[in-house]
């Protein structure tokens, strides 16, 4: 089954602008792709419609075995508690620690606090920030900012991770560190997706590749 599928998907916001325009492509279960374009391609619109953050003008989004057209407001908090997001500026809270941003997730979904705190220090651990829990975010570097993002993201071991110019502020050494640790989720069968416009880092991880230009799917491939 295809972990996400667009099927003629479009998007036009009022006053008429055609954010996508007849987009059609599937990822598969644990494939690991990159999606990128212009500024103002659309990438960002294609991924707040998986996340239900908006909801398409035409065409079918299916995430797993759902159609979320059929899905409600109601079933929305359970749709994203399925999906992992990394986001380029970490959205992270400097009044709570490292452990507490990492915990949200859990928290909000109503976790057996011992259960909550053995998958957020597992988390940590896999982005190399476990000596790190107590600390402000605020005392940390951009990058390890973003590694703390990426555990919350994967605290709660969601079977689809979509990040958004996670790289977008950091060098080329740490860009390079974030996709390692993307590749690591995806081996162990997390499917990923990941909205980019560098294409030098692109290039060099050699995976699949969604181009969109002025809303429409250009090119997909490696």
């Amino acid at each position: 089954m295809a972990a996400i599928r667009f099927t003629n998907v479009g998007k036009r916001y009022s006053g008429g602008f055609d954010a996508l325009t007849g987009v059609d492509f599937a990822l598969e279960s644990g494939e690991m792709a990159f999606l990128t374009g212009h500024s103002g391609a659309g990438k960002s619109t294609l991924l707040k419609l998986i996340m239900l953050m908006e909801r398409p003008s035409r065409g079918q989004v299916q995430v797993g075995e759902h159609d979320l057209a059929s899905l409600t407001r109601r079933n929305i908090p359970q749709h994203r508690r399925r999906i992992g997001v990394v986001f380029q500026n970490h959205h992270l809270l400097f009044d709570r620690s490292v452990f507490d941003n990492v915990a949200l997730p859990l928290q909000i979904a109503g976790y057996d606090p011992a259960d909550a705190a053995r998958r957020v220090r597992a988390a940590l651990d896999k982005v190399g920030l476990l000596m790190r829990e107590k600390q402000n975010p605020i005392a940390l570097s951009s990058g390890e900012q973003q590694r703390v993002g990426i555990a919350r993201a994967i605290v709660h071991k969601p079977a689809l991770l979509l990040a958004d110019e996670p790289t977008g502020n950091l060098d080329p050494e740490l860009s390079e560190g974030v996709m390692r640790l993307f590749e690591q989720f995806n081996r162990i069968g997390t499917t990923v997706l990941i909205a980019s416009h560098d294409l030098s880092l692109i290039q060099r991880m050699r995976r699949r590749t969604l181009v969109l230009r002025g809303g429409r799917l250009v090119a997909d491939g490696c």
